[in-house]
């Protein structure tokens, strides 16, 4: 059997775009490949945040549960998105259920084996801090937006 290395990959995906090549070597060293079905969850809120995930193919939602509502999504991931920040800040737990809408292909990138690189090299911890912040303003954005959709009044509601 015939192994390929995630680097071309890795290399080539937008997020990582600027990483020193070293720094795209030492994310291989943590990376895998998943797949996961339809229906299933990849995480559930408070679940240990030991991956992230670059979506290859498919899609997830990510939901909160809305007291009296039920599951609400805030964001979903599809191709080419990152998923999961959490690896990166304590306690390292998911903040969100993450549920497969179509069957996914992804990377897994190992959380402590990422932060132990992080650790190790701080321009490469720098340079993921940098990247996923970005990531965490974009959740917030979405998330605002679905509270404000969640409790503005329908119009023509009396007053």
């Amino acid at each position: 059997m015939e192994t390929h290395s995630l680097g071309p990959v890795l290399r080539e995906h937008p997020f990582f775009q600027g990483l020193a090549p070293a720094h795209i070597d030492l994310l291989v060293g943590c990376a895998s490949n998943v797949r996961f079905t339809a229906d299933t969850f990849i995480a559930k809120l408070g679940d240990p945040a030991d991956r992230f995930y670059i979506i290859r193919t498919g899609k997830a939602a990510l939901e909160v549960d809305a007291p009296g509502k039920g599951a609400m999504v805030v964001q979903t991931v599809r191709d080419g998105d990152i998923l999961g920040s959490s690896w990166l800040f304590p306690p390292y737990h998911w903040n969100f259920d993450v549920r497969v809408v179509e069957v996914i292909r992804a990377i897994a990138l190992d959380a402590k084996c990422l932060r132990t690189k992080c650790e190790q090299d701080h321009d490469l911890g720098y340079e993921m801090m940098k990247k996923f912040s970005a990531i965490l303003v974009d959740r917030l954005r979405a998330t605002r937006l679905q509270l404000i959709d969640m409790y503005t009044a329908p119009a023509g509601r009396g007053k």
